[in-house]
């Protein structure tokens, strides 16, 4: 018997095939959605490519809905995602914001509605949002506005009218650079050992929702935001480079 049920939206990118073997690891059931199978996933729901995000939407949507049928996750991890840079001078200025609004705000909005519909009550979702987002970015401006709509959108499923289940948590993850292989070749030169590890935020899941309910909302309120280093009450794990949004808990 699996000791819990997830989503993996992403599940097939660097962090998102992390977070699958880290689930898996630990005897949960894991179904990956992304553009590509993920073979170690339990199941997986591949996502037609489109222009068109309701035609998408309603895809994924239907296809877990046939994949779960009356069963419920225990958490929704949305790890799908991208960068892109540019000033608002860019010529790839449309180009990029058309990219990052599919690979963050699509997928995050798809895993929202998601969690309406197959979230267990006192469940989690997770969606990555990012720590430069916090303020400007006009070195990336299409990066740095998908990454605020995603963090708009936590803040939003915080409402008690949300349409997210009783006692659920709706959280957000705010990376600075994540140890990926791609981050590796892009910036060579780079300190790999201030990087966050991809461990860190796969067991970061797990450790989020078995947090009791009440722990998940005693952080410090900072900028409208609730912001703690991802620590365990005794003599957890600490890193400089991740922090977690815990918005608030669902009524």
């Amino acid at each position: 018997m699996a000791a819990g049920r997830v989503l993996v939206y992403g599940g097939r990118g660097a962090l998102g095939s992390q977070c699958v073997r880290y689930f898996k690891s630990k005897n949960w059931w894991v179904a990956s959605i992304d553009l590509a199978e993920n073979a170690e996933a339990s199941a997986s729901v591949v996502v037609r490519a489109t222009d068109s995000f309701p035609e998408q939407a309603e895809q994924v949507t239907a296809e877990v809905g046939k994949l779960l049928g009356e069963e419920k996750v225990d958490a929704i991890l949305c790890v799908a995602g991208g960068w892109a840079g540019g000033s608002a001078k860019a010529k790839s200025l449309y180009k990029n914001c058309d990219l990052m609004w599919k690979q963050s705000v699509w997928t995050s909005t798809i895993s929202s509605h998601l969690a309406t519909k197959h979230l267990k009550e006192g469940g989690l979702l997770t969606l990555t949002g990012a720590q430069a987002a916090l303020s400007g970015t006009p070195g990336m401006i299409a990066y740095g506005m998908a990454k605020g709509a995603v963090h708009q959108l936590c803040q939003s499923l915080a409402g008690a009218s949300s349409g997210l289940p009783s006692g659920s948590a709706a959280v957000a993850i705010l990376p600075v650079t994540l140890d990926t292989p791609a981050n590796r070749k892009s910036m060579p030169d780079a300190d790999f050992s201030s990087w966050t590890p991809l461990e860190f935020i796969a067991e970061g899941g797990l450790k989020a929702h078995l947090m009791p309910s009440q722990p998940r909302t005693m952080f410090l309120l900072q900028r409208g935001f609730v912001f703690t280093l991802l620590e365990e009450k005794k003599g957890g794990i600490k890193t400089p480079c991740v922090l977690y949004a815990v918005i608030k808990n669902i009524n």
